[in-house]
Order: C-alpha cells, then sequence, then structure tokens
C-alpha cells in the first residue's frame, strides 16, 4: 500500500461518523465522510468522493460503523476486521438454493480486504484488549431477521463473522478507483431475530471509537 495519500474512512450514518472521528482525534490523515444507508447510496457516495478528490488523493478507503454479529464468531462487544467483504444477497434463487453471481457467471459479490492491514489491525486491536475477530463481512440490502436466514447465511459463506449494510458498496466504489479496501464492524446485536431490547448499540460505538483510536497507530 502507497503511504501516499489519506484514508477515507465510509460510516453510514452520522453517529458512526462522530464516533470514529473521536477515535482518531484530529489526526489529518484521515477523512470521515458519511455514506448513506445502504450498498447503493454507499457505493455513489464513495465513487463520487473519491472522484470530486482526484487521482491519488487517497491511498486506503474503509467502511466502518456498527454491525450485527454472527453467534459464535463475532458475540455482542466484539469487533470485527474484514477479510473479505462479500454481497451476500446479490444472485439468485434457484430450486437448488441460492447461487450468488459468481456462480451465475455474473461477476464477483467477493471483493478481498487488504490482508497485510486487516492482519496488523486484528493484532493491534487484540493486544490494546479489544475482543476482535478476522473474518468475512457481509453485505445484505435486507437485515437478516430469522434465525432460519442468520443459519442459513453462517452455512452458505463459512466463518461469517458480521452484517452490515455498506461496506460492498464502499469497497466496490475503492476497488473501481484501483484502491485497497478493508471493513471495521463493531457488534452490537446478534445476526438473527430482531430483538431491540438486545441491541447494545451505545457500547457498540464506544467500542468503535476505541477501534479508531488503535487504528491510528496502525497507520503509521
Amino acid at each position: 500500500m502507497s503511504e501516499n495519500g489519506k484514508i477515507l474512512v465510509m460510516t453510514a450514518v452520522a453517529v458512526e461518523r462522530d464516533a470514529v472521528l473521536r477515535g482518531l482525534n484530529g489526526d489529518d490523515r484521515f477523512e470521515v465522510m458519511e455514506a448513506g444507508v445502504g450498498p447503493v447510496e454507499a457505493a455513489v457516495s464513495t465513487a463520487t468522493h473519491l472522484a470530486l478528490a482526484g487521482r491519488n488523493a487517497y491511498r486506503l478507503v474503509i467502511s466502518a460503523g456498527i454491525a450485527g454479529g454472527f453467534k459464535e464468531r463475532a458475540e455482542v462487544g466484539t469487533l470485527v476486521v474484514s477479510s473479505a467483504i462479500i454481497a451476500a444477497d446479490l444472485g439468485a434463487e434457484t430450486p437448488e438454493g441460492f447461487h450468488s453471481v459468481d456462480k451465475l457467471g455474473f461477476g464477483s459479490a467477493h471483493i478481498e480486504a487488504d490482508s497485510e492491514l486487516a492482519e496488523r489491525l486484528t493484532s493491534a486491536l487484540q493486544t490494546a484488549g479489544l475482543q476482535t475477530a478476522l473474518g468475512p463481512v457481509l453485505t445484505l440490502s435486507t437485515v437478516t431477521g430469522s434465525a432460519e436466514t442468520a443459519a442459513g447465511l453462517a452455512e452458505r459463506i463459512p466463518g461469517a463473522a458480521a452484517e452490515a449494510m455498506e461496506g460492498f458498496g464502499v469497497a466496490a466504489a475503492a476497488r473501481r478507483a484501483g484502491l485497497p479496501v478493508l471493513e471495521l464492524r463493531a457488534i452490537s446485536n446478534p445476526v438473527g431475530p430482531r430483538d431491540r431490547s438486545a441491541w447494545r448499540i451505545k457500547d457498540a460505538l464506544q467500542s468503535l471509537e476505541a477501534a479508531s483510536s488503535v487504528l491510528r497507530e496502525v497507520m503509521v
């Protein structure tokens, strides 16, 4: 990864952006922007910002925020660093089950994260005492709301650690611009049946802030 340019961090909403900014504490190597909710808004916002900024303005793009975590992979309170960013519902239903666009031959729903940075960040977060998992982060346009769907995703994508709505859109824009990408998520709730009383959004935002502080130390 080049040392030239800033690091662009895209969050879905303002509270995530503000948590990241608190953690970064004014570090001018980073620029933090709102992408909007969902993969389409995220892709359009990220692509537009990259285009307006011009060539060589950035060296890395990060999709950051809170997310749902898959049980036994990323419990509530865990941080997840992406090994891959996957559009988990991009494909077709068939009599044999779900077929991704990869299997259909229409492109790819899988974008590799910057592996060296992902491993380095995971190690740094763990060293800082933050519970952290490294694994695939899924992007869905419709948040999972049943145990059956959660189990199906976990079976179809081995090692899936987290589910959110923007990562693949951000990653697709970064890939088109020729930039490496990473996704960082703080788990606020389990993937599955929606039980708002069990959500820990405030705690997840605090974890995101703490992770962003560690991110400053990793990006030397």
